[in-house]
């Protein structure tokens, strides 16, 4: 005999809870499943508590400049990694645990933990019975994609997961993987002690950005003492007797590179592979992404499908605008879609990059006329007055339109200012309406006006 309920939500990420909140509050009995972590990446294992550490790492390289700023530490700047570990969980202990409660709060929410698997269109097992259900959402998340890369016995390898959980600065931490996770570690890493190697399989980092800001960024990392070896094209590991060998094969340098640690950061995959999605109508792409459309509904009536299992955004912003896209969709609130929303997402090295809509390359292969503007941090007086002038950032200008079409901030705050200039794009205003605009002095937005107002053509 089966539960019934009006609704099922699948995992508690950044969707999920608020998703089953506003399902409840509308009077729709919901039954929430969770068999993990409350909270999802995010609060567990992802933007939270690799903040945390990442704010530790900038602390203890600002202690370590501080002859510069005017003040001098007695003895060396050293990283406690146990004390690390633990802030981390101080920080990420409220939101994970207020997930949890207030799930288990909430009138017309019941919670469920355990694994839940599909038996039938939207009807789910999950512990010894079965619920039923009109609507069913699936919010179950991602993970690291851990390919065997071992010649002979397994190598133990760390994932972004499980190297939250050293309690000992590694000697040598070998990155694999020179993207955003892989390079945020490897800054953090080097500035706790670590001796670090990233390899990358292609010849820059990061390809989905510019040129320039990839250089950039491999710069910034170097002079701090990370190493790189990329166009590795035939990436091995193996065990030593003293911690773990990479081969590299690159066109240049030694062959191998010996390590005491490795993290293999090479992106993600689903949640998906045993849900029984197949037994319930939900078509899954090559990787195990569940297909959705502009509305997050899948192949399946009745079930929809949010953030990172998705594919469509694989960031905690497009997850939680995935849950406004389908409430509205399912309570009949002003239409909105995926369609919408403009690509946003930061790197958090120190400096960290904020990047918005269109980057350099697509904006040249669009076949628009273009305007740029650009601006050094070393022109920035906030940046200079902090000491932190790496970086630059740009503006792209449809020269007919005269709409913002993409932006890069690559210096101190970056994230954050990107969204002056991601507001404008939202208002689907003139990039005019911030040109003319009078920002605070002294700050780093306040360049943004004044970058505009020297555009040229592309």
């Amino acid at each position: 005999m089966s539960e019934r309920y009006d609704a099922i939500v699948i995992g508690t990420g950044q969707a999920g809870p608020s998703l089953a909140a506003k399902l409840a509050a509308a009077g729709r009995r919901t039954a929430v499943i969770e068999r993990h972590h409350f909270g999802g990446t995010c609060v567990n294992t992802g933007c939270t508590p690799t903040k945390a550490m990442v704010a530790s790492a900038r602390a203890i390289h600002l202690a370590r400049r501080g002859a510069e700023f005017g003040f001098r530490v007695s003895g060396p700047v050293t990283a406690d990694m146990a004390r690390i570990r633990a802030r981390k969980d101080e920080v990420l202990g409220p939101s994970k645990a207020g997930v949890e409660s207030w799930m288990k709060s909430l009138d017309g929410v019941t919670v469920y933990e355990g694994h839940a698997r599909f038996v039938g269109p939207r009807t789910v097992s999950v512990n010894d019975g079965q619920l039923e259900a009109e609507q069913v959402f699936i919010n179950v998340g991602g993970r690291a994609v851990v390919p065997d890369l071992s010649q002979g016995e397994p190598v133990p390898v760390l994932t972004n997961t499980s190297i939250l959980e050293l309690d000992d600065v590694p000697r040598h931490l070998v990155v694999v993987g020179g993207s955003y996770i892989g390079l945020e570690f490897a800054q953090m890493f080097r500035r706790f002690g670590s001796e670090v190697t990233v390899i990358e399989r292609g010849p820059r980092l990061m390809p989905r950005e510019d040129e320039d800001v990839s250089a950039g960024v491999q710069t910034v990392l170097e002079a701090e003492g990370v190493r790189f070896r990329l166009s590795a094209s035939c990436i091995s590991l193996r065990q030593t007797a003293h911690g773990v060998s990479a081969g590299v094969d690159c066109t240049s340098g030694a062959p191998e590179v010996e390590g005491s640690h490795v993290l293999l950061a090479v992106g993600r995959r689903p949640n998906t592979d045993d849900l029984g999605l197949d037994v319930a109508g939900v078509a899954t792409d090559e990787r195990g992404f569940i297909v959705v459309d502009d509305t997050c509904r899948t192949s399946a009536d009745g079930v929809w499908a949010m953030g990172d299992c998705n594919g469509r955004g694989a960031f905690t912003h497009t997850a939680y605008n995935d849950f406004e896209i389908v409430a509205a969709d399912v309570l009949g609130e002003t239409p909105r879609r995926i369609a919408d929303r403009i690509a946003c997402y930061a790197l958090y090295t120190d400096p960290p990059v904020g990047r918005i809509g269109m980057t350099l390359a697509e904006a040249r292969a669009s076949g628009r006329r273009i305007l740029v503007a650009e601006r050094p941090m070393t022109k920035v007086s906030r940046a200079r007055e902090m000491g932190e002038t790496h970086g630059f950032m740009r503006a792209l200008i449809d020269a007919d339109t005269e709409r913002i079409l993409g932006a890069v901030v690559f210096g101190v705050g970056g994230d954050e200012v990107a969204h002056s200039l991601l507001d404008v794009m939202y208002a689907d205003a003139p990039y005019t309406t911030i040109a003319r605009a009078v920002h605070i002095h002294p700050t780093v937005s306040e360049l943004v006006p004044t970058m505009l107002q020297e555009l040229r053509p592309l």
